[in-house]
Parts: C-alpha cells; structure tokens; sequence
C-alpha cells in the first residue's frame, strides 16, 4: 500500500471579531491556550433553553448543579430510575445537551409520545456540554420532547442530566423528514431512527429523500458498493467524534447509516482522488480555525499542505475505515486552497493551483500557479517542488478550482476563468485552445460544470468537454459591487478535441434554466444529469451585497434536467417526468451516481458555520432516480475483480427479457468522481469493446487499451441492455500497484519544505523555514 512504502521515508470566524473570518480570507488572533472543546453551539436560527428554564417541566427527583462548565453556569441530574424532563416546543428540530462520564447511565428519548431512541450515557471520559441527543426537519410545529432516566446502565444508580436544549425553529416550508441512524457503539451521539418521507412522482423519474449525511456534505465520492465518503470544513456538525464535531463520514448508501470519522486537519475546500492501487488522497483546506472557536477548541490543525489518506476499505461495516495524515512526512510542498486533484496515466495525482491560503477570488498575491504531483516526481528539474503553469497566472482572478480532465492521448485538459489549455505534462507544453463563447466564466467563484463526455472505441476515444453554467460577472470586481440578484449564465459549450473540432471552436447550446453552481453526473446511458445550483449571484458566502442569510446567490434551481449529448442540437435538454426539489442545493452542495444506479443528492451550506436560517446548512439526503430504476435490469453473475488494459474477460448476463433479439448492448467503465464545488474531478465513462458469444447469456468484454485511455484505478462496470443498466460492480482497472515513488524527489519537498508553514509564517514572519514558506496575512 502506498501508505507504507511512504512512511519508510525520511522524515470561526471569530464571533468577538465581527465580520472577520478564518473562513473567509482574514485569521484574527485567537487564543493559543489549551482547552477542552465542548460541542454546545446555538446556529442562527435556533434558541437555547437552559436547564432552569420554567418551559422545562421535571418529574421525578433532580438536582440542581452550578460551575462555569455547564451551559449558563447551571445543570440539573436525576439518579432516579422514571425520573423526567419534558419540553414543548415550537419548530423543526432540537437538541439535548448533557455531559457524559463513568456514573452516567441510558435514558430513553421521547418525540411526540413515541419513543425513538435509548442512549448511553456512560462514558470512560468525563465531557461537558456535549450533544447527547439531536433530531432536525421534523415537521414544522410544537412538539414534545421528554428524556427519560430508566435506571440501568454500567453502574449503580445511573444518572442523567440536562444542561440545555437548543431548539431549531425553522418555518412552515420544511418538508417532513427524520434522520436515521449512525453506525456507532456509543448510542450517546447518535440521532433516531425515523419516518422517511417520499416525493416519488407518479411520472417516470422519482425524486425520495431517506437519510441525513451528519456532517455538511462539502466533498463526496464513492468507496465502495456500500458507502460514500463525505468529508466537510471544521464546523459545528451534529455528529461528534472524540468530544468534539466530526467533520468526515462514511455514509452506507444502504442503511443510511453515518459513521463519523477523525480528521485532524481543516479540510475546508480541499480536492481529492483515488491513486493507482485504490488508495484516496484528500489534499489541500484552509489554516487553523482561530478566534472565539480557537485552534486549542476545535484542535484542528493546519489544512493547506495537508495529505490525507484513505486507504481501501470494501468492509459492508466500514468499522476500521480510517483517514490517516502525518504532516511532518506527508504533505504537499506548497499550501493549497480551492485545489483541483486528478490521477494521472502512471496512477499518481497532479495537484493544480488553488490559493495559499483561504480567500473569496484568488489575487496574484495569494494564487499558486503552479502544478505538484503526488507521490512527488523528479520531472522537469521540479524535484518533487512545484512546476509553474503560466495558464495560473492568465486566469486570475477566477481560476479556483479549475477543471481538470486526463485525456486518452495522456495530455491534460484544464478550464479556468474564460480561457482553456491542453497541458503535456510530460514536456510542461501549454497548447492554447479558443476561449469560452460570450464572456462566461466557468470556474470559481463562477463555477460551471465540466465534463468529459463519454469516450468509445467507434471513433478512437475521441476526447469531448463539456461546460455548463457559469457567470458573466467580472472577476476584477469587488464584492460590493456583486448582487446576489446578478443573473447567472445558462450557456452550455463543447468542444471535440481534435485539430478541426479545435479550430470550429466550442459550440453554444442554452440549458432550460441559467444555473451557477450546478452539478452534471454522467450515467451509464452515457447522458448527463444536471442538478442543483443557482439561477443569480455568485458561488461563496458573506462577500457580496444582497446576501440571504450569508448566501452570495438565491434563486435555486430545484429542477433537474437531463442533456443527452448524443441527440440534434436544440433536441439535448429535458426535464419530462421529472419531480422539483423542496431542498435548495446551492455552495457547498453534492451530486453522484452511485453503484446501484441511482444519483446521490446532498449538502448545501452557504454559510460560515451551522446555520437554521435561509439556505442553511442541509443535512438531508436525496435520491434521484431514472426510470431504468423501475425496469428489468440486467444482473452480472460473479463478477471479476480486476481488468487489465487490452484484457478479455468473460461476464455472465442474465439479460432482461426481450420481445425480440435486437438488442442495443453497451458497457461502460466509470469512474464516479471526487464531487466538490461543482467540479467532478476524474468523472470518466469510457465503453468497453465487447462481442455477445454465441450462448446469447455472456459478453467478452476487452479491457481499456492504454493507461491513458482510464488512469489505473478504481472503476465500476454497468452493462447496459436498451438503455437499461445493470447494478454497477468495482474493479481494480490495472494490476493494482501503487504509483511510482521518487526517493530523490520525496527527500528533497521534506528538506526544503516546511511542516503546516503558513501557520510557523505567522509566528516567525519573514523567518524563513523552508524554500516556500509564505508570510502573506
């Protein structure tokens, strides 16, 4: 494992501050001494009550406690086996917030009458104002909660106690929707089990939502045939992990299960991929979280050069699923923020641009221009630093996350601002190719989506992008002279990548509704789904005028539509069939297909931190489903584990049933992406050469010929019958290897580099402790 052969190497904003944020460009000071964490936190749009509220009614025998520790200084526990506390309230959520140590005990949780959840609250570390219980998007209205102490548990006379609830007010616009449960032994920090409620349509596509992601579904991809990985920025989440806010998980896209998961650095805006033996690195985020919600709180560390690693985990209970970092010998050479991370065909990641610290639009005083792979190469006298990319410095002052695809010839595409290259990076040759039509601006805080349309055998794999939405406003513009009411761009262009498809230029299409912000998924039919978005403003939150909430757009688009790229112009767009979302999924939000076939809708959160109000954070879960769903669907017996390149492999089909033998057959490799802000990095669909064998039951299917055609990696195979696909299953596409490690080149980013330097840059400013230290504040 790639994890290993490394490790043998060498070696909130502050609220006291006002508008000043961590977040967001600016790090106050805060202070640097050691602290507990406590997970207690009113989000706007929520009230606390505390435990000597007169709207809490006790039953039973409790005691009153005071210390600074506890929430308003005061806390009242029972030891009494029956013994109650109830609430009536007023909203769509609320939370119960305790403190856990070893004489604790299990307390059942009443909503509305019923009871939901027994928790335990016994726990071998004594915790204050922790989240002991928590449930949102209940319908909106009064409700009752009542905690109940039932006597049992780890010790005699077991207590329980209430410090305070918080209570979501919300409005009468929230759909009815529970949160199920987490996958976790301490039942302390879990939510209920609940009601789902469905928004299937009667027409061909379904729209449910089941599940809630428990951390802000910031970042996403898919691990396996059971889960997906969300990772989130350090924030106020309602699920904890070692006493304070987790802000990773693994979500079971079965059960809906969420398992929290450490991370210990800010991932705030960071970019992922998988390498070549299935190993995902998470890489890049934003400083230290400083001020009111200090470093010594929250315990996070620096994010920017940050290497977080996932090693493979098919495990159906994801138990030992881990992210790993070791940042004195694992890290980037330069910090990151609003990076874009693609696997390359010799299974290593390029890392390209992003900011070297936290911002809104990039500047030439914090952009990165520059490209670093990982594991680090010795290529182009880099030596494992920084190569850099004129194309960086052109596109400023929108070029954060910039689309980034690997193409089959082994050149790399890349979009930013208004302009597009071809990179050959193994000559470091930039080919310029014509700018995007009409002013539109496809990367952020104008963010488009962009896709590589699906590539086949019949032309040669012949590369085509994609690029929808988008803005027209000038990136020389300051905030207060953006609106969130500025309208959005509607423009789809494409672009086949040979010289005459380059030299016709990119080919304008409009979609129904102008979108910024949207997510484009690619399904085995080979047509593209967009989802989410706005239709005016700008992606990003507290930078413009007009905001709603903290939000720099409105206007959601809450209708999906699908865009067949293989069908006439003016015929490629529709949305028949198709059900509107209550949810707004505007930053911060996610889309994905997943295994089984369906698309992964979830996240939203233009905002600093957890809010309730307008364009909150949204923790539900949707699920869009096509209308192949309903149909019968081709089943792959046994099927195989790996595909090599120019490989045959027998697949046995149990095909649907058919009126007649003229069947169109396709089957296609995928790789489903690592989802962030909007950009879908190593989205990828290629069909597979095939021949149907005489049994009319089997396919012999031929594996991708060249490593440029798909990267060695993960992938998933659907076979699909009449636009019907299979349930897609994974293979290893290649033999599996890690990518090749450069000794020279690791040794040298370790000596020349510094650890988390952005933070030592700010201790010891103008003392450099490494060739890339950055002093900017």
């Amino acid at each position: 494992m790639i994890i290993l052969a490394l490790l043998s190497f060498p070696v909130l904003w502050a609220f006291a501050c006002g508008k000043e944020s961590a977040w967001n460009g600016q790090t106050p000071s805060g202070t640097g001494v050691p602290g507990p964490f406590r997970p207690y936190y009113v989000p706007p749009g929520a009230k606390s009550y505390d435990s000597s509220s007169p709207l809490i009614h006790f039953t039973g025998s409790w005691f009153d406690s005071f210390n600074i520790m506890y929430v308003a200084t005061t806390l009242r526990w029972t030891d009494e086996k029956g013994a109650a506390a109830r609430m009536k309230f007023v909203g769509t959520g609320i939370e119960w917030f305790g403190g856990l140590d070893r004489s604790h005990g299990i307390a059942a949780v009443f909503i509305d009458g019923k009871k939901v959840q027994e928790i335990d609250t016994w726990s071998n570390v004594s915790r204050k104002q922790q989240r002991i219980f928590w449930i949102f998007n209940l319908p909106y209205g009064q409700h009752t909660i009542m905690v109940r102490n039932l006597g049992k548990g780890q010790v005699d006379s077991p207590l329980i106690d209430i410090d305070a609830f918080v209570v979501t007010e919300g409005h009468a616009t929230l759909p009815m929707t529970l949160p199920l449960p987490l996958d976790l032994p301490n039942a302390a920090t879990q939510p209920l089990a609940g009601q789902i409620q469905s928004f299937a349509s009667q027409t061909q596509w379904t729209l449910e939502q089941k599940g809630v992601t428990g951390v802000s579904a910031m970042q996403l991809t898919v691990i396996s045939d059971t889960h997906a990985l969300i990772i989130d920025k350090v924030e106020h989440n309602p699920v904890s992990i070692g006493g304070h806010p987790a802000w990773a998980a693994l979500f079971n896209l079965r059960t809906h299960a969420v398992r929290p998961l450490k991370v210990e650095s800010n991932s705030f805006c960071a970019g992922g991929t998988f390498l070549s033996n299935g190993t995902l690195i998470n890489v890049g985020g934003n400083p230290v979280v400083d001020g009111y919600t200090s470093a010594a709180d929250f315990g996070d560390l620096d994010g920017l050069q940050a290497v977080r690693i996932f090693e493979p985990c098919p495990s159906a209970s994801a138990a030992h699923c881990n992210i790993y970092e070791n940042h004195s010998r694992i890290r980037m050479a330069s910090p990151r923020w609003y990076n874009t991370v693609i696997r390359i065909s010799d299974g290593s990641a390029m890392i390209v641009g992003g900011s070297k610290k936290g911002g809104w639009m990039n500047n030439e005083t914090v952009n990165n221009p520059t490209i670093e792979y990982w594991p680090p190469k010795s290529i182009h006298n880099s030596i494992g630093l920084p190569i850099h990319l004129p194309f960086l410095v052109r596109t400023l002052n929108a070029n954060l996350f910039p689309i980034v695809f690997s193409l089959p010839d082994d050149r790399i595409f890349m979009a930013a601002n208004q302009d597009a290259i071809i990179y050959d990076w193994r000559t470091n040759q930039e080919q310029q190719l014509p700018r995007i039509p009409n002013e539109c601006r496809v990367t952020y805080p104008m963010a488009a989506a962009g896709l590589l349309l699906p590539l086949s055998p019949e032309d040669g794999y012949t590369a085509e992008i994609l690029l929808c939405g988008g803005s027209t406003i000038d990136d020389k513009k300051p905030g207060y002279e953006i609106s969130s009411q500025d309208p959005a761009s509607s423009q789809c262009s494409r672009l086949l990548l040979t010289d005459q498809g380059i030299a016709a230029g990119w080919a304008v299409e409009q979609m129904p509704q102008a979108r910024h912000m949207p997510d484009a998924v690619l399904l085995p039919t080979g047509e593209v789904l967009i989802v989410n978005g706005a239709e005016t403003g700008i992606s990003g939150y507290g930078n413009v005028v007009n905001q709603v909430g903290q939000s720099n757009a409105d206007h959601p688009v809450l209708t999906p539509v699908l865009y067949d790229p293989a069908a006439p112009a003016g015929q490629r767009f529709s949305s028949e069939g198709m059900k509107s979302s209550a949810i707004p999924r505007m930053y911060h939000s996610v889309a994905t297909l997943t295994p089984n076939g369906d698309i992964l809708v979830a996240g939203s959160n233009p905002n600093l931190d957890r809010s309730a109000v307008k364009y909150g954070t949204e923790y539900r879960v949707e699920w869009v489903g096509p209308p192949y769903m309903k149909k019968d669907r081709p089943l792959v017996h046994k099927p195989p584990k790996t595909l090599l390149y120019g490989q045959n492999l027998t697949l046995s089909v149990k095909f649907p049933p058919f009126t007649d033998k003229a069947r169109n057959i396709k089957v296609a490799l995928m790789d489903l992406g690592f989802v962030t802000h909007a950009v879908h990095a190593n989205s990828r669909l290629v069909y597979l050469s095939f021949s149907l064998l005489s049994d009319e039951q089997s396919l012999q299917i031929t594996g991708p010929p060249r490593p440029a055609v798909y990267p060695p990696g993960p992938g998933w195979i659907y076979v699909v019958v009449d636009g019907v696909p299979s349930v897609g299953f994974q293979v290893m596409v290649g033999n599996g290897d890690g990518p090749p490690v450069d000794h020279t080149a690791w040794d040298n980013l370790l000596k020349m580099t510094a650890v988390d330097q952005f933070e030592a840059s700010k201790k010891t400013k103008g003392k450099k402790k490494g060739k890339y230290v950055d002093n900017t504040e």
